[in-house]
Formats: C-alpha cells, structure tokens, sequence
C-alpha cells in the first residue's frame, strides 16, 4: 500500500512538472526538447503533427515537431498534409470529438511523398498514430494534433493521456509566432481591378467581405451575389490569404480596422 502511494506521489509530481514546464515554452526547439524528454513517458510519439486553421475551406497551417532527420517544419510540403489533416478532422468531428487512434501496418505515409528523400524514408516507418484536437467556437480557429510512432500499436494509457496534455501544448503552441515557411503567401494577379489602396481586396472580394460582416454563409452570399456557394469559397480563400487571416471572424475584423478606417 505504501509502495503504490509513492508511486502515484511520484507520478502526480512528474504530470505536475510537465505542466509547469509547458507554461514557459517560447520557441519552437524548447518545444522539441519538452517533448521529447519526461513527456515521451506519456504521449510517446516520433512525429507530432499539429495543425490549424479552418479546415473546412483548406486553408490550414502546419507544424511538424520531430528529432527525426528531415522531419520537420519547412522540410516537409504542408500543401501535401492539408488533405490528410482536413479528413482526419472531419472523422473526429464525427467520432464525438474524442481521440481516436490510427494503425496502418504498411506505414501511414506509404503511399505519399511529402519532403526530402531522408524524411520520406523517415515518415514511411511510421505505423500508428493518436489524433485529438480542439474545436474554437468563439474564433473558428479549429487545432488537430498527431503524435504518431513507428511501434506497432499505441497504448491505452497514452489514449487517456492524450485529453489531458492537449489544452498545455495547445496553449505552448499559440504563444510562439509562426516560422517563416508558415506564412501565407500573397499573390495577387494584374488583372485585378485596382482601388485606391495597394494589394488589397477586389471589388467582387470587398462585396463579398460586407456580407461575411453581416454573418451570411457562402451559400446565401452566393444567391445574393448570382455566383455559386463554390465561387464564395474560392474568393474567401484569396481573402484569408491578402489579409493573413485563418478565419470569417479574423477577416471582419482586420478588413473594418485597416480597409475602412
């Protein structure tokens, strides 16, 4: 009996630790070494995939934090995951937003090539993988996080594990600004209508911001505007990217702060 306590004191004490330690995380390698330390005896993992944004129009970011060679940030084409990410999120939308786990005996990238030759090798021995993530209601601003190993199977402890740890590293994640391969890319083409500010909106782009404004769905902005539902779409993604946002909700707000002021 007195063993058993000691254990569960030494075990309430190093979850405690970690928590603590997630608080004053501030760069992208403090974040590798904390993961890849005491953490690893809960969540262990090679790969941690985390992604966000808005999943339903594609437009994701992605963060890989991993000791593999090549396996990281900037090495791998986060064009090539955004699909991978989007359908995982969906099935956990559809799972009861609840962690669920993934194994794949011939390697849950066998069939993609996502980077360089080293992190391909590296990605194509991964077998199993547990996928949680979190749903922003207020900003729209969805997070989906893999931890995936090469082992054959995850453990139901890490299952239990996982719903604890998340809201830390979660939390660590927002707190460190984006890596320079993780920005958006603005591209605007000359045929644009020019108004009077540069490398802004279209009109066809500023119609459609006045009606997100008024909280019309890309469906009844379509019937509105003559266009189809698909057409909004497109246009809100060129949007998100010209404003450097992820979200309707951002957008509103930065196009009134800086378009019409």
């Amino acid at each position: 009996m007195i063993i058993e306590e000691h254990l569960m004191n030494r075990r309430e004490s190093g979850l405690k630790k970690l928590i603590q330690e997630s608080l004053h995380i501030r760069s992208h390698v403090e974040l590798l070494f904390w993961l890849q330390g005491d953490f690893q005896r809960y969540i262990p993992h090679e790969v941690m995939i985390a992604a966000w944004g808005d999943f339903s129009l594609g437009i994701v970011y992605v963060d890989i934090v991993s000791a593999l060679p090549g396996v990281r940030t900037g090495k791998i084409s986060s064009k090539s995951l955004t699909a991978l990410m989007q359908s995982l999120f969906k099935y956990w939308l559809e799972n009861s937003k609840s962690p669920f786990t993934l194994n794949v005996d011939k390697g849950i990238f066998h069939e993609h090539e996502l980077g360089c030759i080293e992190a391909n090798i590296n990605l194509k021995k991964m077998k199993c993988a547990i996928v949680h993530g979190i749903k922003d209601f207020r900003g729209g601003h969805d997070c989906l996080y893999v931890f995936i190993n090469a082992t054959a199977r995850i453990l139901n402890r890490t299952s239990k594990m996982t719903p604890v740890f998340l809201p830390f590293i979660d939390s660590a994640l927002r707190q460190l600004e984006h890596l320079p391969e993780q920005l958006p890319v603005v591209q605007v083409t000359r045929d644009e209508p020019e108004s009077e500010f540069v490398d802004i909106l279209s009109e066809r782009e500023s119609e459609i911001m006045l009606w997100v404004k008024m909280g019309k769905t890309n469906h009844e902005i379509g019937m509105i505007l003559n266009i189809s539902a698909f057409t909004v779409k497109n246009h809100l993604q060129r949007i998100f990217k010209k404003l450097d946002v992820l979200n309707r909700a951002q957008a509103a707000t930065k196009y009134n702060r800086t378009y019409q002021s």
